[in-house]
């Protein structure tokens, strides 16, 4: 009888400047100008395109998730605080329209929370549950400081809206751009 390997994946705090390395070269393979459209419809995309600079900024003000395989970041889940607002403009209106909504008749802005600032799994590793893992791990070590996370997905992502939805996020708010439509969507850990 042949044995099944087993395929173990770690999930912890980015620790080093090379871990921000490799979370920079699986976001540049998942972005929309590196793949195919049919493969945006059936696999999902990235759409924010950090440089080390930035990315760096937020490792040191909060942890980034990652899964590692055999040494490798095979997946991350960014932690994007509300101070880095205005560092990425495609965000911007996101954080202005978080700034008028409100979550269970209080002011979002009124809570503790973050946005996901991006969450990507490499695909050699997907339909594994390292995007649920992602965001467990991320609620691990999270949740005693933050109510909730917040982040915006554009409808047409459609998988990852039901990954979303799976682990719990509720959609909050809807709102269109004059090149897409997104999704506010929340996971209270209340």
């Amino acid at each position: 009888m042949e044995k099944q390997k087993t395929t173990i994946i770690t999930y912890d705090k980015a620790r080093s400047a090379e871990d921000l390395r490799q979370i920079l070269d699986l976001q540049q393979a998942n972005l929309p100008k590196h793949i195919s459209d049919q493969e945006q419809k059936e696999q999902g995309f990235v759409t924010v395109e950090h440089n080390f600079e930035l990315l760096s900024s937020m490792y040191h003000v909060a942890p980034q998730i990652i899964a590692r395989h055999e040494g490798q970041v095979i997946g991350y889940a960014l932690v994007m605080l509300k101070s880095f607002a205005d560092q990425i403009p495609v965000l911007i209106p996101m954080f202005e329209m978080l700034a008028t909504l409100s979550y269970q008749n209080k002011a979002i802005d009124d809570y503790a929370y973050f946005v996901m600032g991006q969450v990507c799994v490499g695909k050699a590793y997907r339909g594994q549950g390292v995007f649920d893992g992602l965001y467990q791990a991320q609620k691990e070590h999270l949740s005693n400081t933050y109510d909730f996370v917040v982040t915006e997905v554009a409808t047409r992502n459609t998988r990852s809206l039901r990954a979303h939805e799976r682990l719990g996020f509720k959609t909050i708010h809807t709102f269109k751009e004059p090149q897409e439509e997104w999704a506010i969507v929340l996971w209270d850990w209340t």
